[in-house]
């Protein structure tokens, strides 16, 4: 809607604060929208929703994954310790 009656008001500003007012919505919330739909439509530079959403995504599998690394880092490191105090002791190997 903004983007369509831009050219009858003065300003961006000023079709967001109308239209806001009729849709019962904050105008700085309104203006965040209008931005984000324009990255996403190619006509202004920034992160498309979809592809925010995948860095995300893969952020949260990438710590995730790091974690489990971790652990198993952990238990082998506990198995092995393990392993070892259950070997006989030797003074001398041959």
């Amino acid at each position: 809607m903004v983007l369509d009656h831009e050219r009858d008001y003065p300003s961006r500003w000023a079709t967001v604060v109308s239209i806001a007012e009729k849709i019962g919505c904050a105008p700085p919330t309104l203006y965040e929208w209008v931005k984000k739909a324009e990255v996403d439509g190619g006509k202004r530079a920034g992160m498309a929703t979809e592809m925010a959403d995948r860095l995300k995504a893969l952020e949260r599998e990438n710590r995730e994954l790091r974690q489990a690394n971790e652990i198993l880092r952990k238990a082998s490191a506990y198995f092995a310790q393990a392993e070892r105090a259950q070997e006989p002791w030797r003074p001398f190997r041959k």
